[in-house]
């Protein structure tokens, strides 16, 4: 059994496809960061409704690097949207204030819970959705801010492990040095998806895809000869990220209760 994830030929089409008939005649915005994930959902977004009807944000504090923001900017010039450049210190460092919190994650969630809040006050605004650029590696591992950028209207590339969306990126010529630039949050100094997890996205998508059909970890162990102990952390994290990906925990009283056995 080959235990890696490849990108479907339907793929493209499907989204595209999506995008389009969720969209219907709304336009979107994209939080774009200048990593993989937010390139490839603007380029998706920008080939399923015309540039015209896509916003880019760019939203920088005092540790994005400077070569973020440069690659936003050279994104969004090439795909032909606007892009909007918004500092977001001053209010991350207000409601760290008010709430009087000073642990380095806790204010940097702060930080994907600021910016969402701007994405879904402009789309309030101006009568748009927001497209959210989480992956699928990223949602079954649970590394995305609850109600940070975990939150959206839809999310494009929700169904693809991060080693589709690069192999996506790559058929939807997205520049090379997006698609090597090393993943990262980008909301600590130094920070990196993959240092950050422990394991690298090939690994991690091989034993993702092991959960999603249903295998044991001794079995994904055997169909991929990742180790063992690797297999069991990344099944842990999936189990503890359970939280993330359930909108509302509810007792459950009525005949049909929201979340539980009543699904939209």
């Amino acid at each position: 059994m080959n235990l890696k994830p490849t990108l479907p030929p339907y793929a493209l089409d499907a989204i595209l496809h999506f995008i389009s008939d969720f969209a219907g005649e709304k336009n979107v915005v994209v939080g774009l960061s200048g990593g993989l994930d937010s390139a490839v959902v603007l380029k998706l977004c920008t080939m399923a409704l015309g540039p015209e009807r896509v916003l880019a944000v760019h939203m920088p504090d005092s540790v994005t690097p400077v070569e973020e923001t440069e690659d936003a900017r050279m994104l969004a010039e090439q795909m032909g949207v606007e892009l909007r450049v918004l500092k977001i210190d001053k209010p991350v460092e207000e409601i760290a204030a008010i709430a009087g919190i000073t642990e380095k994650m806790a204010v940097a969630n702060i930080k994907a819970r600021v910016r969402m809040s701007i994405l879904f006050a402009i789309a309030n605004q101006e009568s748009r959705l927001v497209a959210g650029t989480s992956n699928k590696s990223e949602l079954l591992t649970g590394y995305f801010t609850k109600y940070g950028d975990g939150a959206s209207d839809f999310a494009p590339i929700g169904d693809l492990y991060k080693t589709q969306v690069r192999a996506l990126a790559r058929k939807i010529g997205i520049p090379d040095k997006i698609i090597e630039k090393a993943p990262s949050a980008n909301l600590l100094p130094g920070q990196t998806d993959e240092k950050e997890m422990g394991v690298d996205y090939d690994t991690l998508d091989r034993v993702l895809y092991g959960i999603e059909l249903a295998l044991t970890p001794e079995e994904i162990g055997e169909y991929t000869g990742v180790d063992e102990d690797i297999v069991r952390r990344v099944v842990e994290k999936y189990r503890r990220s359970r939280h993330k990906r359930v909108m509302l925990y509810i007792p459950k009283i009525g005949v049909r209760t929201v979340n539980t056995d009543w699904r939209e």
